[in-house]
């Protein structure tokens, strides 16, 4: 025969379990589809991709740049740029050249 108290005992050994399997379950879910999670590592090693590829871009392009400003230096400025510089800034040309307008 049961008494009253093991059957409350039981009632809380079931409550306190029940409870701990509802905690595991919310952080295996948590570690599944968390931020950090498994779903999310792949979306994060997309992104990692796409800025690499663009940080290769954005290098690329600072290279370039970097170019443009080492031969506009004042001691030894480039004079096929100048030319060009002044042509695109100031809308000049040379007496020798012809300007074509396109429609």
């Amino acid at each position: 025969m049961r008494t009253v108290r093991q059957e409350a005992n039981i009632a809380r050994e079931r409550l306190v379990q029940g409870l701990a399997l509802a905690v595991l379950l919310l952080m295996g879910l948590y570690c599944v589809a968390g931020p950090s999670g498994l779903l999310a590592w792949g979306e994060n090693q997309h992104l990692l991709e796409e800025r690499r590829a663009k940080l290769v871009d954005l290098q690329a392009e600072r290279d370039r740049l970097k170019n443009r400003v080492a031969l506009l230096n004042p001691q030894n400025m480039d004079p096929d740029l100048a030319g060009e510089l002044v042509r695109s800034h100031l809308n000049v040309a040379r007496p020798d050249e012809m300007v074509m307008q396109l429609p």
